[in-house]
């Protein structure tokens, strides 16, 4: 096993080519569409259709993040970047959520004023463009559902542009709704509920990239869980200083200090503790300090 390469097949499983090429294909079709979607909203003075591209905006720069984010994670570790790039990954995730939440932020303040004094919408254009979305956010999700969906930036995309699709549903309602009754603050609305999805991701990706800029347990790690598996180990006194981390998604670290009786064999313990970490846990990357317990009788100078 050649050393600084013993992390990269785990981690990055998300470097395929064709993963890349997905992405890009997808980003292709929603650039388009985003752009088509501004030109018709501001013709139809749809807000429902400005905030289905704004939504649509982030999900580009997801993906467009996901790219970069591919491409820094496949560097090798080299100069002061001992771990490589892979927290591009969560910082990338974690710039989105905040865009997000920002143009939510903006299109409820509009909605608002737009359901007080509600501008004519022209709902055939509307409804149009809609189903084209749907259209599109179907072909988008099939090329991505191919994709190796392991890596936080291409679920991450793959989620957003499924909420895509229910923003469109949405929009298209609203449009026969205004067809049908008259009742241009459907319109509004729908922008309304578009911004209530836009910030329940927005948050969710300021959460789950937070946790791991600040080194929290990867979720479903237990730190008190995996402390007592190892402390459990024969010949294992206690153990102390224990870190459990993600370096980016699906690849946790762990560092930890094991005191072992002073007429053991440190190494085997080491050996056997990290088959455990491996086993029940799945973490591989593992740095473990054993030291002796001071001999009974003798003075333990601290």
């Amino acid at each position: 096993m050649a050393a600084g390469h013993h992390h990269h097949g785990h981690a990055h499983g998300a470097l395929s080519g064709t993963d890349g090429r997905r992405l890009l294909v997808a980003l292709g079709l929603i650039l388009a569409l985003m752009a088509g979607e501004v030109v018709a909203g501001i013709t139809a003075r749809s807000l429902a259709l400005i905030s289905d591209a704004a939504h649509m905006l982030t999900d580009a720069v997801a993906i467009g993040l996901a790219l970069v984010a591919m491409r820094l994670a496949a560097r090798a570790p080299r100069g002061a970047f001992t771990y490589g790039l892979g927290r591009a990954e969560p910082l990338s995730a974690m710039a989105n959520g905040v865009t997000l939440v920002l143009l939510a932020v903006w299109i409820v303040y509009e909605s608002i004023t737009r359901l007080i004094a509600p501008p004519a919408v022209e709902a055939t254009l509307v409804l149009v463009v809609a189903l084209v979305g749907v259209a599109v956010n179907l072909l988008a999700t099939w090329v991505l559902a191919g994709a190796d969906r392991r890596g936080l930036h291409v679920e991450g995309a793959f989620q957003h542009i499924l909420t895509d699709l229910y923003a469109f549903l949405g929009t298209a309602l609203a449009a026969v709704v205004i067809l049908l009754a008259g009742f241009d603050r459907a319109d509004p609305i729908a922008a309304l509920l578009v911004a209530a999805l836009m910030l329940r991701s927005g948050v969710g990706l300021i959460v789950s990239s937070g946790r791991v800029v600040l080194e929290a347990a990867p979720v479903g790690l237990e730190p008190a869980e995996i402390g007592n598996a190892l402390a459990q180990q024969p010949s294992v006194v206690e153990v102390h200083d224990l870190h459990v981390w993600e370096l980016t998604s699906g690849f946790p670290a762990l560092s930890a200090h094991v005191l072992v009786p002073a007429d053991c064999d440190c190494h085997a313990v080491r050996r056997a503790l990290e088959i455990v970490l491996r086993e029940r846990f799945e973490i591989a990357h593992t740095t473990l300090q054993v030291e002796h317990a001071a001999a009974p009788g003798l003075l333990s100078i601290d």
